[in-house]
This record gives C-alpha cells, sequence and structure tokens, in this order.
C-alpha cells in the first residue's frame, strides 16, 4: 500500500494539525495557576479529557465553542477553584489562538499538489475558520461537529462524511484518514472500514493527553511523527516511480 493510492485525505484537526494541547495549557492557565498542589501538563490535559468526552455524550448538539465553557466549569469544580462564568467562557473562545504545529502549514500546502484536502473535526464552524487560517490552506471540504450534531468517535460523524465524499465523486477506497487520536479517529475509521494514517504527535510522551485512551488499540496502514514526515514520505514515493 502506498500514499499515492489515494485522492482525499480526511484529516482530524486539533492534536494533528493545531497544537490543542499547547493552547488548552495556556488558555487554561487563569485556572490551573490557582490550583494547589501545582499540576502538570498531563495530569491537566487527562482532567480535560475526561470531562470534555463526557460532555459531548451528554450535549451531541453543543457547538465546541459553547461546550468548552462547560468543560472549564467542570474542572473548576473538580479542582476546587471558583470560576465565574465570564472565565469560563472566555476559555470557550481560545481555540482561535491554539497554535498550529510549525510543520502544519507547510506539509499541507504539499499535500494540496496531490490530494483532496477535506476536515473532519469535533469543533465549530466559526472556531475552525480562526484555525484554517493558521493552515494556510482551502480545504475541499469541512464537516464539523456543529454541522453533524454529534461528536467523534460517533459512528455518524463517519457516515456523514463518507456520504459527502460520496457526492464529490470519492469513494471509501480512496479515503486516507489522517490523524493523532486513536480514541476519536483510528478507531471509528476502523468501524468504517478507512484506511487511515497516524500523525504520532506524542510520540516523545506518555499516555494519550487531551483525548481518552482507546477502548481497543486500533489498526492504521502508516504511521508519522509529523505532517512533514508524511509530506516527505509522499515525495519519496513519487520520486521512486
Amino acid at each position: 500500500m502506498k500514499l499515492s493510492e489515494f485522492k482525499a485525505l480526511t484529516f482530524d484537526c486539533y492534536g494533528t494539525l493545531i497544537d490543542w494541547e499547547s493552547g488548552m495549557v495556556e488558555a487554561l492557565k487563569p485556572l490551573t495557576s490557582r490550583v494547589t498542589p501545582a499540576l502538570n501538563r498531563n495530569q491537566i490535559l487527562e482532567a480535560h479529557a475526561r470531562h470534555e468526552s463526557s460532555q459531548q455524550l451528554w450535549t451531541p448538539a453543543r457547538r465546541y465553542r459553547e461546550l468548552l465553557p462547560i468543560v472549564y466549569k467542570r474542572l473548576a469544580e473538580e479542582w476546587g477553584v471558583p470560576a465565574s462564568w465570564e472565565e469560563c467562557q472566555v476559555y470557550g473562545r481560545s481555540v482561535g489562538n491554539w497554535p498550529a504545529f510549525p510543520d502544519s502549514a507547510e506539509a499541507l500546502q504539499y499535500l494540496k499538489q496531490h490530494y483532496k484536502l477535506v476536515i473532519l473535526s469535533n469543533v465549530d464552524n466559526e472556531s475552525f475558520a480562526a484555525s484554517n487560517k493558521r493552515l494556510q490552506v482551502t480545504f475541499d471540504a469541512i464537516l464539523t461537529a456543529e454541522d453533524i450534531g454529534s461528536y467523534k468517535p460517533d459512528d455518524r460523524n463517519f457516515r456523514y462524511m463518507l456520504e459527502k465524499l460520496g457526492g464529490m465523486g470519492i469513494g471509501k477506497e480512496h479515503i486516507l484518514h489522517t490523524a493523532e487520536s486513536l480514541f476519536h479517529d483510528h478507531e471509528p475509521a476502523n468501524r468504517a472500514g478507512l484506511t487511515s494514517c497516524w500523525i504520532y504527535r506524542r510520540h516523545g510522551d506518555t499516555g494519550f493527553g487531551a483525548t481518552m485512551a482507546p477502548s481497543v488499540t486500533p489498526k492504521y496502514q502508516f504511521r508519522f511523527t509529523s505532517m512533514m514526515e508524511m509530506a516527505k514520505a509522499h515525495q519519496v514515493e513519487l520520486a521512486q516511480r
């Protein structure tokens, strides 16, 4: 199997293209700076993952920028730190400030020359529009949780994606789902019968950070530690033809 066999790359955005963990940790500082004893980075991220995943299950139709303030409130309660609703709402509006990984824009610009690029993200459209400016590429389709009314790893999100790409003339066999999260993306991609590429951004760390652990270890057909590594692997394939 080769990267060059596919016609479309479908991306998770946050954790794969946007460094959401660094963005979260920075935006949570007004809260975490008041917690004693101090929390380390992974403690913050793992608590966030628990509350975010739970809230997405309970309120799947709520837009991400409106869901994050509830996550902030739950974290404040867990850590025993008071937080005003205004402070919670500020966190919900922080997504557009989360940085892109340094290699994302350049890699996407290269890949755009060879594939249709599609976003399948657990985000709302307004927040993604801000992130998209950091990625400096025009995606061929942007499919958000706000559009679908549910959050990954719900299989609905992948069925929706397959329907919309089918309407663009792209069948399942020509799609490579490209993502970091084993929980949000690779498990449901396996169930959907998709080929997948793991962008293992957390290769230098332990645990699952801002995502929940998968219930089983999903299969993936490609693995890279960055988007640029993936782009270079594609270049090597073309050079060997």
